[in-house]
């Protein structure tokens, strides 16, 4: 194993993998660190599933080289077995086997597992040990896949959509393990297409679009704006006169009312910008209420690289 494949997970170069005619990931690269959790984004279609499918030995490709912790997935597909954990979208358990059987299954397969009672009970599983899966709701479905892939105490994780159809309490739970998972030395391969797991769990963020990486960085690094061009945002009542405010505001800055009762100041904001906004509503004897300065969301610069358009 190189010096390099000792301190990544994951390592992904120039992967093409076609379906006939369609091209599904187009000369994707892709690098996970050890001990680090990596979100990959993408409208449906971009290429997701088929990457991490290709990366869990299940897909082989068409082009390319994939490494995970240093092995090949498909020619060292036993060996790498043992040590990865997956939870695949559509769930990956038998219809009708009941939720204990099926999760103290797999950890029989494991030589060291987590007790699965103790994982039944941490995922409120344990009321549903006797329910087929089939009959078990589809969150509860999604929890024993996380729980048939944590169980074998992995040193990678891939997560495809995991808080799919959670209700809050227990999308909240399972971002507390993947946290828990980092702070082990545990790698983390996750696609979502919810902007703000990605932003609370990810160390780093790769934005695909038609097979390709179209972005990748923290997600501090890719919501970073230009300094020029931030945003304040507040509420007051509507039909102010904007062109005042405009007047009364620096050069460089704009304001409209976005929405009824809704107002943006777009520009420079430093606390010059704040103050002026303020005195400016007290001077004409108004309330700003909800004021906050905002920067680009993650979804902001999805949508900017990927489009609005649905597909």
């Amino acid at each position: 194993m190189s010096s390099n494949q000792q301190h990544t997970a994951v390592e992904v170069s120039g992967l093409v993998k076609r379906y006939g005619s369609t091209v599904a990931v187009d000369g994707l690269d892709l690098v996970v660190d050890r001990g680090s959790v990596l979100a990959l984004l993408g409208p449906n279609g971009a290429g997701k599933t088929t990457t991490v499918e290709v990366c869990e030995g299940f897909l082989r490709p068409d082009a390319g080289t994939v490494r995970v912790l240093g092995l090949d997935p498909l020619a060292q597909g036993s060996a790498l077995r043992p040590r990865i954990g997956v939870m695949p979208q559509g769930g990956g358990a038998y219809p009708g086997v009941r939720a204990e059987e099926m999760l103290r299954l797999v950890a029989a397969c494991a030589a060291n597992p987590i007790d699965p009672g103790w994982l039944l009970d941490t995922l409120g599983l344990t009321s549903a040990g006797r329910t087929p899966y089939k009959r078990l709701s589809g969150g509860q479905q999604q929890r024993l896949s996380l729980a048939c892939a944590l169980v074998g105490r992995p040193e990678l994780v891939f997560l495809d959509e995991p808080t799919a159809g959670m209700d809050p309490q227990a999308r909240r739970l399972v971002w507390d393990l993947v946290t828990a998972l980092r702070a082990d030395g545990v790698s983390v391969l996750l696609t979502t297409h919810l902007m703000d797991e990605a932003e609370a769990l990810a160390d780093q963020v790769v934005i695909v679009d038609r097979g390709q990486v179209v972005a990748a960085g923290t997600p501090a690094e890719l919501t970073a704006g230009d300094s020029d061009h931030q945003q304040l945002r507040f509420r007051a009542r509507t039909g102010l006169d904007v062109r005042l405010l405009r007047d009364a505001l620096p050069e460089g800055c704009a304001v409209r009312e976005i929405t009824p009762g809704g107002y943006l100041v777009e520009g420079r904001i430093d606390p010059q910008v704040v103050s002026t906004v303020t005195a400016w509503c007290a001077q004409h004897g108004v309330l700003a209420e909800e004021m906050h300065v905002a920067k680009r969301s993650l979804e902001d610069v999805f949508l900017e690289l990927t489009g609005r358009e649905l597909r």
